[in-house]
């Protein structure tokens, strides 16, 4: 017994040193939470501030109207008969880059919007099966996002308010998950190779009173023929616009790019009306394509604006639809490059260079002698207009020229 105390006195320095230690991590711990509850704090209103510049951004830029509401990151305006935003204003921040949130998925009416808003009955129905599954009985629409939840990945808050039902338009799944999807990538990409900018984005469908509506639905949504989408880089001074069909895009998205004013044209809305008048005409006049589309080949140039073109005459997008109809029809766009085939025989592309080709005219070697000029040195970077049947070539619709008197300059 004398000895086992013995043992235990000799023992009790080192077990109150362990002691001691313990404390210490108990301290060292307790500082570690009390800093990530501070650094929690800290990041909650650096985020909160961030959502409000935003709105105060956007206020300075200039919002296309005064009737509108205010969420965290977006402003809209609602369009009660359409049962849908007419516009969506929101800003894609570097943030994005570093942004870890994902989809939330919390689809629900605006609290806002005091008329009310669409209801997820308006897209599709669900029951409980036999089994206990659900079922879902969709009407054949997606709930498309005007302010894509992705551009807010950077606050749980402002994406979870992207899912309010005011900022959903009905959308083809071909057209939703694809083409618009690519153009919400695309602006996104812009930022990453951008990182010390930021976009001011405003989106809407091209609401109008003839629109067909989702009959089976409770509210009747309009569903738009086309959807708009502006962007405005005001750092570096660049803006572009997108005016893209509800409908599987068939063509590289460079093809609907126009200056801004076109987009204001056919939607008739102001964009970036805040800005200094002469700066804003200069932004809104015409686009760079090089800096939004670095993987194009930099002599594309976007089709004409469809409604700019006189009657019966189309762009090179329009021109698929008539291709083998059998009838003569006027397409206008751009030479951006010519080419002869080891034949002789002469091809002119439009707005797109070879091989991604939109439209092609086709001029062959014994039709060259009809024309009183060289066709491909004169035609080369000129706006022109050809008349014929456009018939399909390698995939491409093509009009065959054989005389002079079917080409003429286009005037804008």
């Amino acid at each position: 017994m004398k000895a086992l105390l013995i043992t235990l006195l000799l023992c009790l320095p080192t077990f109150i040193f362990t002691q001691e230690i313990d404390q210490k991590i108990q301290q060292v711990n307790k500082q570690i939470e009390k800093n990530k509850q501070a650094q929690k704090e800290l990041e909650e209103t650096l985020e909160n501030l961030k959502l409000y510049k935003i709105i105060q951004d956007l206020k300075a830029i200039g919002l296309p109207s005064n009737n509108y509401i205010e969420h965290s990151a977006m402003a809209l305006e609602y369009a009660e008969k359409h049962e849908q935003a007419k516009w969506v204003a929101h800003i894609i921040l570097p943030d994005i880059i570093t942004g870890t949130q994902l989809r939330s998925n919390d689809f629900r009416p605006d609290p806002k919007i005091k008329t009310g808003t669409a209801i997820e009955k308006d897209y599709f129905l669900k029951y409980e099966g036999a089994d206990g599954k659900t079922e879902y009985d969709g009407f054949g629409y997606d709930r498309g996002h005007l302010a894509p939840s992705a551009d807010f990945r950077w606050s749980a808050k402002a994406l979870s308010e992207s899912y309010y039902y005011s900022n959903m338009s009905p959308q083809l799944p071909e057209f939703n998950r694809e083409g618009w999807a690519d153009l919400e990538g695309t602006l996104r990409s812009y930022i990453f190779r951008n990182p010390d900018t930021q976009l001011y984005i405003v989106t809407g469908g091209i609401l109008k009173d003839s629109l067909a509506v989702i009959e089976r639905s409770i509210n009747k949504p309009s569903i738009p023929e086309q959807y708009f989408k502006v962007a405005l880089d005001l750092k570096n001074k660049r803006a572009i616009g997108f005016i893209i069909p509800n409908q599987e895009i068939e063509y590289p998205l460079i093809s609907y790019a126009v200056p801004v004013d076109e987009v204001e044209n056919i939607s008739g809305l102001d964009f970036f009306n805040g800005l200094d008048e002469s700066l804003e005409n200069r932004l809104e006049a015409s686009i760079d394509q090089r800096v939004w589309f670095p993987e194009e080949n930099t002599g594309n140039v976007p089709p004409i604006f469809a409604p700019s073109l006189p009657k019966g005459h189309f762009n090179t997008v329009q021109a698929r639809r008539h291709m083998g109809s059998n009838k003569e029809v006027t397409v206008c766009g751009t030479v951006v490059s010519t080419r002869y085939s080891r034949s002789g025989n002469l091809w002119l592309n439009i707005d797109r260079q070879f091989p991604n080709q939109i439209f092609s005219v086709y001029i062959a070697k014994k039709d060259l002698v009809n024309f009183d000029y060289q066709a491909d040195k004169m035609l080369e970077n000129q706006k022109v207009c050809f008349e014929g049947k456009i018939q399909e070539i390698n995939s491409t619709p093509t009009i065959k020229l054989r005389k002079e008197e079917k080409v003429r300059k286009y005037d804008d």
